[in-house]
């Protein structure tokens, strides 16, 4: 049987990945279009740019979705893989320290997050209301969560190679961050809890998820489903911790 060339493949996964688009965005489009013409009984405003939006998210999230499949995800697994057989312990964690920061470094969600954080904050009069203050203290509060994150990364990679079990992890942080919420700044503890949801987001979950299973792939006697998963879940407790110690000390 022939095989098929890279570009016919990379259009038939393009094509599936656009109706895949098309079926995810279908059930939000009809509850709005529902919502719009039969209890408001309105018209669309500017129908032609929110089709032409419209359509862009779904280019855009075939795009994505095939970006992760023939890159992304092959080489987290390809990397984990190989950190894992060089058989160097503290090249894998610095090497998993670095992806985890240096991605959350990135996310777009975490810069609006932490702007907006730093807007609020300067109206409140927890600093001072220019812009150089602002940016500072957003830029503090995300370096903050990326090394949070970084930190969550080496937990859990240890956590693979040693066989630690993820419930005792999951709730001893949490308990951790309840505790931290007694003390924390109330001006802080809403930041410090949407900072542990927008850490894991479009450009984290592909190579972070790719490391874990990649490694519990290649460690003899470990399982991708059962120990190749659970870094994101550290990723988002983290972040938590890490933001409201940040307010403790800042404020």
């Amino acid at each position: 049987m022939m095989q098929r060339s890279p570009l016919i493949q990379f259009v038939a996964a393009l094509a599936k990945a656009l109706l895949g688009a098309c079926r995810d965005l279908a059930p939000i489009v009809l509850v709005i279009a529902a919502f719009q013409l039969l209890i408001l009984r309105q018209p669309f405003p500017d129908l032609f740019p929110i089709l032409t939006g419209l359509l862009l998210v779904i280019v855009g999230l075939a795009f994505f979705v095939v970006g992760l499949d023939i890159g992304l995800f092959p080489l987290g697994e390809t990397l984990a893989e190989e950190f894992a057989k060089k058989g160097s312990l503290f090249w894998l964690l610095v090497f998993s320290f670095t992806l985890g920061a240096g991605t959350t470094v990135a996310e777009p969600a975490l810069i609006a997050v932490t702007k907006e954080g730093a807007a609020a904050a300067a109206e409140a009069g927890l600093i001072a209301d220019d812009p150089s203050s602002i940016s500072r203290y957003a830029m503090g509060v995300r370096l903050t969560v990326a090394l949070s994150v970084g930190a969550a990364i080496v937990i859990g990679v240890l956590r693979i190679l040693r066989g630690w079990p993820l419930p005792f992890l999951i709730v001893g942080g949490y308990a951790l961050v309840m505790i931290m919420t007694l003390f924390a700044p109330a001006e802080i503890v809403g930041l410090a809890y949407d900072s542990g949801g927008v850490t894991t987001s479009t450009v984290t979950v592909p190579l972070v998820t790719a490391l874990g299973v990649g490694l519990a792939r290649t460690i003899r006697g470990r399982d991708p489903v059962t120990d190749g998963f659970g870094l994101i879940a550290l990723a988002s407790l983290t972040p938590m911790i890490f933001v409201m110690a940040y307010g403790i000390l800042v404020h």
